[in-house]
């Protein structure tokens, strides 16, 4: 870093809920598709049929008839005289079945994956991904498939594909870098998160890297690892919240005796939330600047919470993550001008502003957090500055 200024930001972004997110208020269900995909047909109600450029369809339909998943899965199964293999699992708690696809249609054959679960509205989603037998299409099969929310309680959490190929496995404990905490894990979430930094990397690698869509599918690469790594590490998260609160408590470790000139300094939420972003900000500064230029360039955020270690942007998502536990609105911002990316967040100050609109639809003006320098919440570098080479995204 050579020149650090306090830099105000002018130019407004819009939040990521766009054409392609897709919100069935009836069944409750949502889903994350990849730009590129458009409504085909369907009654858009209990049906939706969804064609893309690159040859990949995508068929939902709800069902309200069927006795369970896995004769939803049979029935899927015979009509399409399917050849792949079938995988019956649970997935948050409810039913699952996952088709291999290969079947034919007159002369083509098509292959993909098929996804049965049960929704929380005592109803079954059948999501068929498929288009002609093109390996490079099955990395994107599966990222729309793994998108896909059953009801609200599947948001923020590991889709149901990442979970049927990587299972949560048990609890283990493990250090967390430059910090004297232990936090709970699952045995598989690090290679689980890994993989899907590696397949929405190869989606945004195959199909958007010279595409005039490449802005969408570059906020869309972040906001599933945003939804995979989210309960993965809530633990962490907490421990490392209390441990920074503790930090400014009394000899009995309580509010009531908190050491009175923090209890000034933090006597507001503005205030305590402010300190939170900036304990965070301290310690993923501290991590070990790392960078994989042969693959997608971002250490999935298990291990930098681990091992302390990542790039920029590995650093900045796992800053927003602890933020987003804690309550704390926060995004991202990125630049393919300038290889770089910084956190954002909703929070009083002075510093760099990023002016953006939330999940919401909110203006909001937020602060600038540069997570590969020793420097404060809003400090950044001059040279970074131009506005228009940065593209702001959020997670709400």
């Amino acid at each position: 870093m050579k020149r650090l200024c306090l830099v105000c930001l002018t130019i407004v972004f819009i939040s990521f809920l766009g054409a392609e997110s897709l919100y069935s208020p009836t069944w409750g269900f949502r889903l994350d598709l990849p730009e590129g995909y458009e409504l085909s047909g369907g009654d858009k109600k209990n049906s939706f049929s969804f064609s893309s450029s690159f040859g990949s369809s995508l068929d939902l339909m709800v069902y309200t008839d069927r006795a369970s998943v896995a004769a939803l899965a049979d029935d899927l199964e015979k009509r399409l005289s399917n050849q792949g293999k079938k995988h019956n699992f649970s997935y948050n708690g409810r039913e699952a079945a996952v088709l291999e696809l290969r079947f034919t249609q007159g002369r083509n054959t098509f292959t993909g994956w098929a996804l049965c679960m049960g929704l929380e509205a005592k109803a079954y989603l059948a999501a068929i991904a498929y288009g002609p037998d093109k390996p490079e299409l099955q990395c994107l099969h599966l990222s729309v498939l793994d998108s896909i929310e059953g009801g609200e309680g599947d948001r923020r959490l590991p889709g149901a594909m990442t979970q049927l190929f990587h299972p949560r496995g048990g609890w283990i404990t493990s250090a967390l870098a430059n910090s004297k905490e232990t936090a709970r894990f699952r045995e598989n979430d690090a290679a689980a998160a890994q993989s899907v930094v590696d397949r929405e990397y190869q989606v945004m690698k195959g199909f958007y890297l010279t595409s005039p869509r490449w802005q969408e599918a570059w906020k869309r690469f972040y906001r599933a690892i945003y939804k995979d790594s989210f309960d993965r590490l809530e633990n962490a998260a907490f421990l490392l919240e209390r441990s920074w609160n503790n930090s400014v408590l009394g000899p009995s470790g309580t509010e009531e005796d908190k050491k009175p000139e923090e209890a000034e300094r933090l006597g507001t939420r503005s205030e305590e939330a402010k300190y939170i972003a900036a304990k965070a900000l301290e310690w993923v500064q501290g991590f070990k600047y790392e960078r994989d230029l042969l693959g997608s360039d971002f250490i999935n955020l298990i291990t930098a919470a681990r091992e302390g270690r990542g790039d920029c942007d590995s650093r900045a998502m796992l800053w927003v993550i602890i933020l987003s536990q804690s309550n704390i609105s926060a995004g991202i911002m990125v630049s393919r001008e300038f290889s770089h990316a910084m956190g954002l967040a909703d929070l009083e100050g002075q510093g760099a502003r990023f002016p953006m609109k939330d999940g919401n639809d909110r203006e909001i003006r937020w602060l600038v957090a540069e997570t590969t320098a020793q420097v404060a919440l809003g400090l950044i570098e001059e040279s970074v500055s131009e506005v228009t080479k940065w593209l702001g995204i959020t997670f709400e």
